[in-house]
């Protein structure tokens, strides 16, 4: 379905009030519904779910150190919108069709609030799963100031319930962040792009599996999904009306599977100041920007001598990536959204590109207790279908991976499909030591690492805070990190959602 893009203007998410706040912490409640909402003036109100009545849901906005406590409410009917498919793990029969379980993805935060895919819970707390632990979530927001987000993660649905709309934006800021003087407040603009496809009376189509191999069983679960339609912050190629000036966006690839490369069809540069985990010791200069799903970045675009002009943001990455065809990217999904340099200037802008930002000391390998070796897997299941593992072990595999509290590891991801894979850890943030080429049929053969090429850096958008890796076919990906503040059990797992959902996901517990 074609549709009439830069017909609708980009909503931009509301800011969430809490419920409570006092000089010792801060409470939220977050309910979960589902309702119809416009993502396009030419198709009809698209039904979808969401936190507190919107897709995205709405933002919250924390101090870096502030207790925050939030109340996730399930409201959902019982009735998925989608197809469940029974035969995946953790969403048999024997539980209920609509569970949710609320993760801020790149929180420091306790292992009981962290959304762990088995501690999902029902409509009014009725039925929970075997990690339900309670009601009530505490973040302590130990991390730098950054872009995180917030979105589902109940284990086998969590591809679903995130295509039906359940993610929104995260803020943590400080008061270092404010001093540095960026663009902000209405100049400041977060960006969740997606991708979707519709039917045609409106409403989300997610595909069932072709053949199914259980008879009279509908099951949905594919080796990955790509829309057909971009979205931003919930509009189908929305446009954006600016000033002339600078202007911050935090961008987030919120998608299932498709990754986006973009950039500015006006050739200018954008000047990246931060990654997942926060800003960068120095901004750079960047023609395009990566981001696989769930990655973030923020920019400043420079629209300054631009007026009346209109700029087009593009993406040209092949879905799936790195291997789909280029019938994937068309003037649909080549496009995301439009910038439209038409508003008077309302006062002079003083905001600037700092030279230099914060530290971001690079952890030194010889810190590094424990090097771990870890396989990207490709199977078959049971019935002929492609699903991917890592370590080359299940979900209920006893667990394997157990680093000490305070001690650094380094991770040695072993990609042995034709996949770059999102690999996220929990809890954590980490740093890109380096990538390298190795022969990948010898390694199935003989489990050696045979290296068919040098330690290749990583990218310059890529030298800073990551919670989230792209981790390249033929290629070991090497990250390190330190970890804590918490102990407890917590999840490591490739962000492409349908992969997530379908095994490709370990469970870690760091031990005292």
């Amino acid at each position: 379905m074609i549709l009439s893009k830069f017909v609708d203007e980009l909503p931009i998410p509301p800011i969430l009030k809490p419920r409570w706040k006092d000089q010792f912490y801060t409470y939220y409640e977050v309910n979960m519904t589902e309702f119809k909402q416009s993502l396009h003036r030419e198709l009809n109100d698209t039904t979808v779910w969401g936190y507190e009545g919107s897709y995205p849901g709405p933002t919250i906005e924390v101090e870096r150190g502030e207790i925050v406590f939030i109340k996730w409410i399930n409201n959902l009917p019982d009735k998925h919108l989608f197809p469940v498919d029974y035969t995946v793990h953790g969403a048999h029969m024997d539980v209920p069709e609509v569970r949710t379980v609320v993760h801020v993805h790149g929180a420091c935060v306790e292992s009981e609030s962290d959304g762990y895919p088995e501690a999902w819970f029902t409509k009014e707390f009725k039925q929970v799963g075997r990690y339900f632990r309670k009601q009530v979530y505490r973040y302590d927001n130990c991390g730098h100031d950054s872009t995180l987000w917030y979105h589902d993660h109940a284990l086998g649905i969590t591809r679903l319930n995130v295509y039906a709309g359940l993610a929104g934006f995260y803020l943590i800021r400080d008061q270092h962040e404010r001093l540095l003087n960026l663009p902000s407040e209405q100049y400041e603009i977060p960006l969740m792009i997606q991708d979707k496809t519709f039917n045609k009376d409106g409403s989300l189509y997610y595909p069932k599996q072709p053949d199914q191999p259980i008879p009279k069983l509908e099951t949905s679960i594919i080796p990955e999904f790509v829309g057909d339609t971009i979205i931003v912050n919930g509009k189908v190629h929305p446009y954006l009306k600016v000033e002339p000036r600078k202007y911050r966006f935090r961008l987030l690839n919120a998608s299932n599977t498709r990754f986006f490369r973009m950039k500015l069809d006006s050739e200018q540069p954008m000047y990246q100041i931060a990654t997942d985990g926060g800003l960068m010791q120095h901004p750079i200069g960047v023609k395009e920007i990566m981001l696989a799903p769930a990655e973030r970045a923020e920019v400043i675009i420079d629209f300054t001598n631009l007026e009346g002009k209109y700029i087009i943001m593009t993406n040209d990455a092949p879905a799936p990536f790195p291997t789909g065809n280029g019938n994937q990217i068309n003037e649909n999904t080549g496009t995301v959204m439009q910038f439209r340099v038409i508003l008077p200037l309302s006062s002079v802008d003083t905001s600037v590109i700092p030279a230099y930002m914060m530290p971001v000391p690079k952890i030194r390998e010889q810190l590094a207790s424990k090097v771990r070796y870890l396989t990207l897997n490709d199977n078959m299941d049971k019935y002929g279908r492609e699903f991917m593992l890592l370590d080359n072990k299940q979900w209920d595999a006893p667990i394997t991976e157990n680093p000490k509290l305070g001690s650094t590891e380094i991770w040695c991801l072993i990609n042995l499909t034709t996949d770059t894979h999102p690999i996220h850890l929990h809890l954590i943030d980490f740093q890109i030591l380096d990538r390298r080429d190795f022969d990948v049929q010898r390694y199935k053969k003989e489990k050696i690492i045979h290296y068919t090429g040098p330690a290749i850096s990583p990218e310059p958008y890529e030298r800073g805070w990551k919670d989230t890796v792209q981790s390249n076919p033929n290629q070991v990906t090497r990250i390190i990190m330190k970890f804590g503040p918490y102990t407890g059990l917590y999840v490591w797992h490739c962000h492409i959602l349908e992969h997530e959902d379908y095994e490709m996901m370990r469970p870690y517990i760091v031990i005292r």
